[in-house]
């Protein structure tokens, strides 16, 4: 399969997820609208796509005009059929542009937080793969509510943590995908963010439990981006059956 990868910065790309899709042997295109570096092709060209998380938020197209045609990228995506998934921003993004809305989180969830899957994640292609319960990697300060028709799969005391739309768009609030290097580099530079600054983040007890942590977390998103791989490779080039709840 040839897979899309947009994603939206050096430090915030695809991770394990795009280690996995290369050693199974898949095509990986990355690109990103945000350093100007858009595909070559139609979006739609492709067999499977992943949209990965940012410092940004999904309604700051003033601030960052290249929101606007990645949006319609994703548009593309999903009136094509293409299996999809999105962490973090990418999730937020497939949900508004499916009909949901993105809004600021009662509190921001940054570092390990506990997540739970819901009973229809048990046959689920993609959650069904996880643990009841686990501790998810999450940076974040917004949320996006359920687009109509999707099914919730996971979710913490703060906000929904997964959803499934239709047979093949699936969203993951937490951060399946980073590798120990990338979460370093979100640490060190933790002061851009005013959210880890207000809520006092300790970048050595933070660094601490990333090495107590990371090799499970990688083994799990290794594991998630398995079972997104084998669900795409199914449904590729199929007709995308109709949302239900």
């Amino acid at each position: 399969m040839r897979v899309l990868s947009i994603i939206h910065g050096t430090d915030a790309h695809a991770g394990t997820f795009g280690e996995t899709v290369r050693e199974a042997g898949h095509e990986l295109h990355q690109v990103s609208y945000a350093l100007d570096q858009p595909p070559t092709g139609r979006p739609r060209e492709y067999d499977a796509a992943m949209v990965f998380g940012g410092s940004m938020n999904a309604h700051e197209e003033d601030e960052h005009p290249w929101l606007r045609p990645e949006k319609d990228a994703i548009l593309e995506l999903l009136d094509a059929g293409t299996p999809l998934v999105g962490v973090c921003l990418g999730s937020q993004l497939i949900a508004e542009l499916a009909g949901g809305a993105v809004r600021r989180a009662t509190e921001p969830e940054i570092g390990w937080h506990d997540v739970d899957l819901t009973a229809k994640a048990a046959d689920d292609p993609v959650f069904g793969t996880l643990p009841e319960r686990f501790p998810a990697y999450q940076w974040h300060s917004y949320e996006a509510t359920l687009p109509g028709g999707a099914v919730e799969l996971a979710r913490s005391p703060i906000c929904v943590q997964g959803y499934r739309l239709g047979d093949r768009i699936w969203g993951m609030q937490f951060h399946a995908e980073v590798t120990r290097q990338i979460v370093e580099t979100w640490i060190a530079s933790y002061q851009t963010d005013p959210a880890a600054v207000e809520r006092g983040f300790d970048p050595e007890a933070a660094r601490a439990e990333l090495a107590e942590r990371i090799d499970e977390w990688n083994r799990l998103g290794r594991g998630i981006a398995q079972a997104f791989l084998v669900a795409a490779a199914a449904r590729a080039g199929t007709p995308a059956a109709r949302a239900t709840a």
